[in-house]
């Protein structure tokens, strides 16, 4: 390593509550090692459309992304140690930006497939170039709106705020940086789950997912989807969410559909909303179709409405907290101090105007809130925009400090958008399509701004530890909003294009939510008994303490979806509780959230590949399982076990 400092760990200072100027950074500030050079710009572009894209699918499978700055970061290390020989030494602060860079395509897939799929679920076919523009007007907001606020919540707020992802990937960085190497686990599972879904969705040689009736239980089915991203999701997830979300899809499944069946099995008309088909000559999946979608719609809503009031005094006080610290910067003097290099952020002229273009462009650009050329709603549009992304932006960048990305509440902040939003536009009289168009696309933006603010945030934790520069640092983070971007948006297209969204392969339950909050509010006609069962259950669920939006999303999912990911949780659990010393179970849980991310990223590539396969040519046919009779299922169920066996495997391989 190009390193002039003899590898060592960080300091103790960074788990202590000290002033964030008297901490010392794992690289010095007064060195200037090499650091934004094309060669982490180019990793991270490449392993952030890698992951991008792989988020995207899984998102709308699921409902849910996964964090992949650790993914990233030691992904690059492996990288760079192959290819010294020809490229030369590597420094860490190259990796950090490389991981930086990486690690915003996935923040920008979770604002886009929690709002964008609702267009197309009303009936709308929006151009890429609108989509394109959401992703990139609200990435760039996500990071601008947060620049100010780092020296005030990075290093003022330092031991108060522990920014616990960026925390675990500065000392994955450092590990590195001192010779152990960890990315052996993520390559396993990037290959294992490419192979694996080629083989079975390529070449088509077992199911992807095996069902079966209940006895007794009318129309009670349960199953299985033998997919490596869900195993995987559900190792990252644990038992306890795991045990949650599938609770919810058995009550779906096994009690919701079972009565919708008794009771409307002796109606000789259809019951609303379908229209054509009778319950009785309906299966479990059209009456999941059809019917507990609603539910489930109702459910997700409900929570999430839940979460948002329970988060408000957080929201509240990390606004305040958040608008301090940029007052206190905005009153800093520049120029009169030399600035050190692990301090110096981006002008804020630079953030001004920015925000300033970004935000008179949407007032401009006549496809971005609608189709149809009307000058009020872009004005109001883009001045919504500003005035919600810069509230959410700061408590997003506050609250992950405390929370992490993971569990950071963008949902909420996007239903209080598009429940603000669609007030507005209901008092003003705009409930058509337009109105709706616009409020979700208001809403689109503001949840990627809200979910690249958190990135941004842990980025620059994992930078203020290690001794990175600030500036540098958030150009990349633009670098991989504007590089990313297309490659989201693209992957989105296909996917909907080949499967489309509100299927089995693409339930998009957030996408759902958003949608019935829209509706809800400017008075589309919804079938609201399901709808309201599905807000009794969410109740239901808080009352007695559970976490309402996980077992929501579970009623939302098919069982199938949720089956794999219960197995994956009670891998970890198994795994766990056979661990003599908390060492131990922290090495497996380590080791095995880096082969689950890997098998999420390569689950989720050929996914996507195959999409774009089937968008071009035809979903392929390959050799077909059919020759496997009866046996068919036994083999499917053979493979999912194969991928739990590896995954225990993995977990239990020692760290280098």
């Amino acid at each position: 390593m190009a390193q002039a400092t003899e590898p060592r760990g960080l300091s103790p200072g960074a788990y202590e509550e000290i002033p964030g100027k008297d901490y010392i950074p794992y690289v010095s500030p007064q060195l200037s090692p090499a650091e934004f050079t094309w060669r982490p710009i180019f990793l991270g572009v490449l392993f952030g459309i890698m992951f991008g894209a792989a988020n995207a699918y899984l998102g709308l499978r699921v409902g849910l992304t996964v964090s992949t700055s650790i993914p990233i970061a030691v992904m690059t290390v492996a990288v760079f140690r192959a290819l010294q020989p020809v490229l030369g030494p590597s420094t860490i602060l190259e990796h950090n930006i490389s991981q930086t860079v990486g690690s915003a395509s996935s923040s920008q897939a979770s604002g886009l497939i929690f709002t964008i799929p609702a267009l197309f679920l009303w009936g709308f076919s929006p151009a890429m170039s609108k989509l394109l523009v959401m992703a990139l007007a609200g990435g760039l907001l996500g990071v601008l709106f947060m620049i100010p606020l780092r020296r005030f919540l990075i290093r003022g707020e330092h031991g108060k705020l522990p920014y616990p992802e960026g925390t675990a990937c500065a000392e994955v960085l450092v590990a590195a940086d001192a010779g152990g190497s960890q990315a052996r686990n993520v390559f396993v599972g990037l290959g294992v789950g490419a192979v694996y879904t080629f083989l079975m969705r390529g070449v088509n040689l077992w199911p992807r997912e095996v069902a079966m009736r209940v006895p007794f239980l009318p129309k009670g089915q349960v199953g299985v989807n033998v997919a490596p991203a869900l195993i995987g999701v559900g190792y990252i997830l644990g038992p306890k969410i795991g045990a949650i979300m599938v609770g919810g899809s058995a009550i779906a499944w096994l009690v919701i559909i079972p009565i919708i069946d008794v009771i409307g099995r002796d109606m000789t008309t259809p019951l609303y909303p379908e229209t054509v088909n009778l319950i009785v000559d309906m299966g479990p999946s059209a009456l999941w179709t059809r019917y507990i979608r609603y539910v489930g719609a109702g459910a997700v809503a409900t929570a999430g409405i839940i979460t948002l009031i329970k988060s408000i005094p957080m929201i509240l006080a990390a606004f305040r907290e958040g608008l301090r610290g940029l007052r206190s910067r905005m009153e800093q003097v520049a120029g009169t101090v030399a600035v050190e290099r692990t301090n110096a952020d981006l002008p804020l002229k630079v953030v001004g105007y920015g925000v300033l273009a970004v935000v008179l462009f949407l007032a401009i650009a006549p496809q971005v809130f609608g189709f149809v050329d009307n000058i009020a709603v872009r004005i109001l549009g883009a001045s919504l925009v500003a005035i919600f992304a810069f509230f959410f932006v700061t408590v997003s960048s506050r609250i992950v400090g405390l929370v992490g990305v993971t569990s950071n509440p963008t949902s909420g902040m996007t239903i209080a958008t598009l429940l603000g939003t669609s007030l507005i536009f209901a008092a003003l009289g705009w409930t058509d399509d337009t109105g709706r168009i616009a409020a979700l696309s208001i809403g689109a933006v503001v949840a990627i701004a809200a979910s690249i603010a958190g990135d941004t945030s842990q980025d620059l934790k994992t930078g203020f530890l290690l001794g990175a520069t600030p500036s540098r640092q958030q150009v990349g983070e633009i670098v991989g909003v504007l590089t990313a971007a297309f490659f989201v948006v693209l992957s989105i297209m296909v996917l909907e294009g080949t499967y489309g969204f509100g299927s089995e392969e693409l339930p998009a339950p957030q996408a759902n939510m958003m949608m019935l909050v829209i509706d809800g509010v400017l008075g589309a006609e919804i079938p609201w008994t399901f709808v309201l069962v599905g807000v009794g259950l969410a109740v239901f669920a808080e009352l007695i303490r559970i976490p309402s939006l996980a077992f929501a999303v579970g009623i939302y999912l098919p069982i199938s979806t949720l089956t794999p990911i219960f197995i994956g949780g009670m891998i970890r659990k198994f795994l766990e509780d056979r661990q003599p010393d908390a060492a131990s179970k922290h090495t497996v849980r380590e080791q095995g959230v880096l082969y689950a991310s890997g098998l999420i990223g390569g689950d989720g590539l050929l996914g996507v590949g195959i999409a774009f396969y089937a968008g071009a040519v035809g979903i392929p046919r390959g050799l077909g399982y059919e020759w496997l009779g009866p046996f068919a299922d036994v083999v499917a169920l053979a493979m999912l076990t194969m991928l739990a066996v590896l995954t225990v495997r993995a977990a239990r391989r020692p760290a280098a």
